[in-house]
This record gives C-alpha cells, sequence and structure tokens, in this order.
C-alpha cells in the first residue's frame, strides 16, 4: 500500500492536471462551464492530439463558445476560423456542425443547462452516458470523457474511471478498479489521478520513469 501511494504521489505530482484545468475551465456545478466541458469533450473525442483540442476549445471559448447561446450565435464559419487557429484543421468542418447542433440541443433540450441532465439522469452513471450520448460527436468514449471531468463537481459519480484510466493503472502495478483506486487519495484529488492516468496511457509519461520515481520516496 505504501508503494501504491508513492505512486500516487509521483502521478498526481507530475501529470495530476484535469483536462478541463487545461483548457481554463473553472470547473463548477453551473451552466457555464459544465457546457464549456461539453465543448472540451466533444474535441477531445475525435482523433486528435489532446494538446490540439486543449488549444482548439481555448480559442473557441475567446471567440464566444463559452455558453450554448453564444455558440449558437456564432456563425459556421466562425466555429470553423476558431477550430483553425487551434490547429484542429482535420476535422473543423464537421465539428463546427457537431457544436452548433449540440447547442441547440442543450437549449433545446435542457435550457442551456447540464445540471438538468444531470438530475434526470439521477446518480446513475449509466444514464448520464446515455444521455450524453445524445450530443452530436459524443459516444460512449466522449461520455467517460465528460463524467471522468465532472466528477470534480458532481461528487455523486464519484470515483469514476474510464478503460483507459484502468488500464494503465493495471500497468503501474496500482489497482485496477475505481474504487480501490479512490481509497488512496481524497475525494477531490480523484478526477486529477484519473487524467493522470489517461496521461500515462497517452504515453505522455514513461511507465519506467514513474515506477523509478516512486520507488525513491
Amino acid at each position: 500500500m505504501n508503494r501504491d501511494r508513492a505512486m500516487v504521489r509521483v502521478l498526481l505530482d507530475r501529470q495530476g492536471r484535469t483536462y478541463a484545468e487545461e483548457a481554463g475551465i473553472r470547473l463548477a456545478d453551473r451552466p457555464g462551464p459544465l457546457y464549456q466541458l461539453l465543448v472540451l469533450t466533444t474535441l477531445l473525442s475525435t482523433r486528435i492530439r489532446a494538446g490540439v483540442a486543449v488549444a482548439a476549445a481555448r480559442e473557441l471559448f475567446a471567440a464566444g463558445c463559452r455558453t450554448p447561446q453564444g455558440t449558437d450565435a456564432l456563425s459556421w464559419q466562425d466555429r470553423v476560423d476558431a477550430l483553425g487557429r487551434g490547429h484542429y484543421r482535420r476535422y473543423d468542418e464537421r465539428t463546427a456542425t457537431m457544436l452548433g447542433n449540440a447547442a441547440r440541443l442543450c437549449l433545446e433540450r435542457w435550457n442551456g443547462d447540464l445540471r438538468r441532465l444531470h438530475r434526470e439522469a439521477g446518480s446513475d452513471p449509466n444514464a448520464l452516458r446515455r444521455e450524453l450520448t445524445r450530443f452530436p460527436g459524443i459516444g460512449p468514449t466522449g461520455a467517460d470523457i465528460f463524467l471522468r471531468e465532472a466528477q470534480a463537481v458532481w461528487p455523486d459519480v464519484r470515483p469514476y474511471a474510464d478503460r483507459r484510466a484502468v488500464n494503465a493503472a493495471g500497468r503501474l502495478g496500482l489497482p485496477s478498479t475505481p474504487d480501490k483506486l479512490a481509497r488512496l487519495v481524497g475525494g477531490t484529488d480523484f478526477p486529477r489521478l484519473a487524467s493522470a492516468l489517461v496521461r500515462v496511457s497517452l504515453g505522455q509519461q514513461s511507465i519506467g520513469e514513474l515506477t523509478r520515481a516512486a520507488a525513491a520516496r
């Protein structure tokens, strides 16, 4: 257990930044930040580097896509241009369309407030995943991304770790179930741990280097 806790501390110290934080989202259980997380999730759901998705999200937010109303008010070309400034060019036109459709769905179905989606689904992660996949461009993987980040402000979802995080935990010799992983950190640190594990799964940190660093603690 001491070895596991040492590994977790190394992960949090080196890679413990959520993607929402990286994109400049001050995540809170409020309509604006939750919608911004939805935009980021849409971008992260395509086969593109996470760093490019984060940069594109920042450009979209700067252009006005901080609320569904703001996104809907932008022209399709405005969204394409913002994605281009973030170097999100391979999927820019299709993604611009999806973002517009998703903003309108958010407004029409949940009055622009994803807390309503949360209340409707209750504390059932499977129900939440199903509701999230209503949005264009968000499939099961995207729903996992959203909930992995949203658990920071939706504690009833915690602990939530998707397949990538669980697989990385196993490769590091850590427990490979969310409940057992959660015993190694405080509740508010679990989203950071899940993000760190995903970064490991994406090759952003060497398994050997992490193992050596944990052993040295």
